[in-house]
């Protein structure tokens, strides 16, 4: 090995996929969840470059990859002394799904940044801020960053600043995903410059409520919780099921919703989560639709961690519950 390159034990960075908007939360709520991206630094040179390259990435992405896009977003913004980087990426996140899969790689580019850059750690508000800048918005960011269930305050000429919110242990999402994937730019040119007053109000009432359920652990709110008129409406002509979906009546399921920009959906559960991943797998079956069903818990950063770091967290189990259908 050359005198330029730093001897290191192999280093890990975990980052979880989350779900945005739990229904009228648009832009604003999002939780981690139990699935993950995975970046292995396999190489490190001291020559100053400030540079990161993905030597293997499963699967395979087109272009740059958004690990390498953060790395040096950040490198840029903290202006910070970093060496050269080799990594190798691993995501379970299904991309272009609706689950945080590009935040989850920006997350692993600017916490691998710090790992290997020269000074303390960079302060959270800064990386949320460089995430922002990259994804458009802070919501799954957010829930990438710190874990758990986050909201974000974007704020003109500032930093935006992420509230962090309890979940209770025992509810579940239960996501399923269309093969068919969905990109966001798409998802976003779907909905309306403009929205009624009314509507507006009918998010802001049930967003509040459902953040007050989730803390009370009210979950007989949830189902009216999670209702929508701002974004789901207007994608539920490029998103398969969605509609057979949100009416399932089962005293089981919370409420539903679609996941991020879709096209995968979610429901919160707390039990029985077997039989309703085949309920909600029939609606697709039927449809000729393949889609994969999974039982996802909540990712949640260490007890008391001031700032949660993706690469601290204990290695989770590989792959949730569930299978293509």
């Amino acid at each position: 090995m050359s005198e330029d390159r730093r001897t290191r034990p192999t280093y890990d960075v975990v980052v979880p996929a989350s779900v945005a908007n739990l229904g009228g939360g648009f832009d604003t709520l999002a939780v981690a969840v139990q699935l993950y991206l995975r970046v292995r630094i396999v190489d490190v040179r001291d020559d100053g470059g400030a540079t990161l390259s993905v030597v293997r990435s499963t699967p395979a992405v087109r272009g740059r990859n958004a690990v390498e896009r953060a790395f040096e977003a950040i490198a840029r913004r903290t202006g910070r002394k970093a060496p050269t980087v080799s990594v190798e990426v691993e995501s379970d996140i299904p991309m272009a799904a609706g689950l945080g899969s590009s935040a989850a790689a920006v997350v692993a580019g600017l916490r691998v940044f710090e790992h290997v850059a020269d000074g303390p750690g960079v302060p959270v508000g800064v990386l949320l801020a460089v995430a922002a800048s990259l994804e458009g918005h802070a919501d799954n960011a957010a829930a990438a960053l710190h874990g758990g269930l986050t909201s974000v305050v974007e704020r003109e000429g500032e930093e935006p600043v992420a509230l962090r919110w309890s979940w209770p242990e025992e509810l579940r999402l239960i996501v399923v995903t269309p093969a068919a994937g969905l990109a966001t730019a798409k998802a976003r040119a779907a909905l309306p410059e403009a929205v009624p007053r009314t509507d507006a109000v009918f998010n802001m009432q049930r967003v509040l409520s459902l953040v007050h359920a989730l803390q009370t652990r009210d979950y007989g709110r949830l189902r009216e919780a999670v209702q929508d008129r701002l974004h789901q409406p207007a994608r539920s002509a490029l998103v398969p099921q969605l509609a057979a979906v949100l009416a399932l009546e089962d005293p089981e399921i919370l409420g539903s919703f679609l996941s991020g920009a879709g096209p995968t959906v979610a429901l919160l559960a707390r039990r029985d989560f077997a039989r309703l991943e085949q309920l909600v797998r029939s609606i697709y079956e039927r449809a000729g639709c393949p889609a994969t069903v999974r039982t996802l818990g909540v990712h949640r950063s260490p007890e008391g961690a001031p700032e949660p770091v993706g690469a601290a967290c204990p290695e989770p189990s590989r792959g949730a519950r569930g299978g293509a259908v």
